[in-house]
């Protein structure tokens, strides 16, 4: 899933441990990440996206789409919790339909609904991919709700 990563690295002639640092990680955390041994979380995939200037969605390998995108903003969990909501009423899911499909519980989708928590970065990219929504309009990055 992670192979964008590297190309966006070698796009820039940067090593795992320039990145690394920019994002404020170890570089041996950021090399699972390109390596897609461990799953990047929801606020580093934003700051990923940000520093090379991509969008998620492309960044990610979910879509084949590459658009220039940088925001200034951090994530703003109030919208993401809405369109998290909206999402799962797209899907005609029940919190409960939404947590079988994660493998989690109903309480862990209200959090999310109810901006408590930040979804997790698997389970964001997950339901993107089932939904065809934008992870970077589910961020507050963009307007574009459909993946390209």
């Amino acid at each position: 899933m992670n192979h964008r990563l590297e190309m966006l690295r070698d796009e820039r002639n940067l090593l795992r441990k320039d990145v690394a640092k920019y994002i404020g990680v170890v570089e041996s955390v950021y090399s699972e990440w390109e390596n897609n041994k461990l799953s990047i979380p929801t606020k580093r995939i934003l700051q990923l996206a940000n520093f090379f200037e991509v969008n998620i969605d492309y960044m990610l390998g979910i879509s084949n789409v590459r658009i220039n995108l940088k925001s200034s903003n951090d994530i703003d969990i109030n919208i993401v919790s809405s369109r998290i909501k909206e999402i799962r009423k797209f899907l005609k899911c029940t919190m409960r339909d939404l947590a079988d499909m994660f493998n989690t519980s109903s309480s862990a989708i209200s959090n999310y609904e109810n901006s408590k928590y930040l979804i997790l970065g698997p389970f964001l990219v997950e339901l993107c991919v089932k939904s065809n929504y934008s992870i970077d309009w589910v961020l507050g990055r963009t307007d574009d709700k459909f993946l390209k």
